[in-house]
């Protein structure tokens, strides 16, 4: 029997604003994937909210960015600190509200972890450069923040995608404003918290709660100098426009097709449990999950295993549920046109029984189709599910091509043995993100997450070394202080 972890009370959700929890008079119920119940309630906030948070951090960042950066990472010590502490009790709400399972959930809030470490390290990398230019002229750059920075998170990593944000944003020395998803606050609301016990200053930190208008009034607002984003390509792409058309900084980060390729000489073992692993992991709920096999040549024997092994997989102990009902319609909607365009459905995910106990659920089963045409839709879209389709070509020339062709570029993987295959796909793929024998290829920091193509609009990756560009400004010193007898042109 699956079991929603324990611990979980009823939660009231309210935006974080001067260090302060304060509610709105409009709510919103966070419902649970699991059981399709009530587990809390989010402030769904107004105009008047937000000028609230945006002058705490006008207020905030002149003494913020005058803080020297190791001040600001004995901050970030602490609040990394109190995270592990406390991590078992913010995985379980994320668990409860996103429909992970609890392993997923602090699996999350470790990665998300792994980059705050990264911003701790800036401390003993970051520290500018100066040198002689020419007799007597040397130049000097500094790295400064850039104010009043936003994010606008996803519901799918309720903590590891805001953790690619804000702690290296307010390490750099900018105030950071939050807005999560409205079906996931209560991870948020936790997280606040330890930043509060963390003693940031008040208005370094903040988080509005809302939907779509929050989101845009938040984009527009002359206060606001950059703006990440993680979530679908449509709203990706819509967020980009609107931020740089205001001339506000964007990086926002969309969905995936992403393409896994497995060659008849691939490792049964190594190939079947990364591909499962892939597409079913977080229920299919992230953007580097599997999406589409290419089987290139005679792989049978490896689709078999991949079918028996995803088969076997337990609801609600193995893979969790889907965020909410209009997810569940739109991956039952894409199974259902696979199989009117003639596709073979090898494991029908349709058909899967909720977990004991939990019936009131969203439950979907792992799905294989195969025998998909490139370009019908459950090859070419997002489903955004624990849906994997197969399409067959003869050789590496055929998957490179379709590769190509793909219109997403986060990621892409290939199974085999042969170190020259690897190489012609590493080199050739289109994605920002290459496997070799890994069905999920999210880097390890400091290497930087990034997609290409309509996986990211914007300069820089998320995090890493390239996200100090965004989150940043350098600002150039040339200084000459005496007169120069010996003066060349340059001086």
């Amino acid at each position: 029997m699956a079991t929603l972890p324990s611990g979980i009370k009823f939660l009231n959700c309210g935006n974080f604003i001067a260090n302060e929890f304060t509610t709105s008079s409009s709510q919103m119920d966070v419902v649970s994937p699991w059981s399709g119940l009530a587990i809390g309630n989010v402030s769904m906030s107004g105009s008047n909210e937000i000028e609230l948070a945006m002058n705490a951090a006008k207020k905030a960042f002149p003494l913020w960015r005058a803080t020297p950066l190791k001040e600001r990472c004995q901050k970030l010590f602490k609040f990394r600190e109190i995270v592990l502490q406390r991590i078992d009790n913010i995985a379980a709400y994320a668990s409860a509200e996103s429909g992970k399972t609890h392993a997923e959930a602090k699996a999350g809030i470790m990665k998300g972890l792994e980059v705050t470490e990264f911003a701790l390290s800036l401390q003993n990398m970051d520290s500018g450069g100066a040198m002689d230019v020419s007799r007597g002229v040397t130049c000097e750059y500094r790295r400064e923040p850039l104010g009043v920075v936003l994010g606008i998170m996803p519901f799918n990593f309720p903590a590891m995608v805001p953790l690619w944000m804000y702690p290296i944003a307010i390490t750099l020395g900018n105030c950071f404003i939050m807005k999560p998803s409205e079906k996931v606050p209560m991870t948020t609301q936790l997280m606040a918290e330890c930043m509060r016990d963390a003693e940031f200053p008040a208005g370094v930190f903040q988080v509005i709660h809302g939907g779509a208008d929050v989101v845009n009034k938040l984009v527009e607002h002359p206060d606001v100098k950059a703006v990440g984003f993680v979530g679908s390509t449509p709203v990706a792409k819509l967020l980009y426009s609107k931020a740089t058309s205001f001339g506000k900084r964007a990086l926002t980060l969309g969905g995936a097709k992403n393409h896994l390729m497995v060659v008849p000489d691939a490792d049964e073992q190594i190939t079947v449990r990364g591909v499962v692993d892939s597409f079913t992991g977080c229920a299919g709920q992230r953007c580097m999950a599997a999406s589409l096999l290419i089987a290139v040549g005679k792989v049978d024997h490896v689709i078999d295993k991949i079918v028996a092994q995803a088969k076997a997989i337990k609801l609600g102990e193995q893979m969790g549920a889907i965020i909410d009902q209009a997810a569940m319609k739109r991956i039952r909607g894409a199974v259902d046109q696979a199989e009117q365009d003639g596709a073979k459905i090898l494991l029908d995910g349709r058909l899967a029984k909720a977990p004991q106990g939990f019936e009131n659920g969203n439950w979907f089963g792992p799905t294989i189709i195969d025998h998909a045409k490139p370009n019908w839709s459950c090859a070419t879209t997002e489903i955004f599910g624990p849906v994997l389709t197969i399409v067959r070509v003869n050789n590496l020339s055929e998957a490179l091509a379709l590769e190509a062709k793909n219109p997403f570029g986060n990621a892409t993987s290939i199974f085999t043995t042969s170190g020259a295959v690897a190489k012609m796909v590493a080199d050739n793929a289109t994605s920002g993100m290459i496997g070799v024998n890994i069905g999920v290829p999210v880097p390890r920091e400091p290497f930087s997450f990034g997609g290409t193509k309509d996986s990211k609009f914007g300069a820089c990756d998320i995090t890493g070394e390239s996200s100090l560009d965004f989150w940043s400004q350098l600002k150039k010193i040339t200084m000459k202080w005496t007169h120069q007898s010996d003066a060349n042109w340059m001086s």
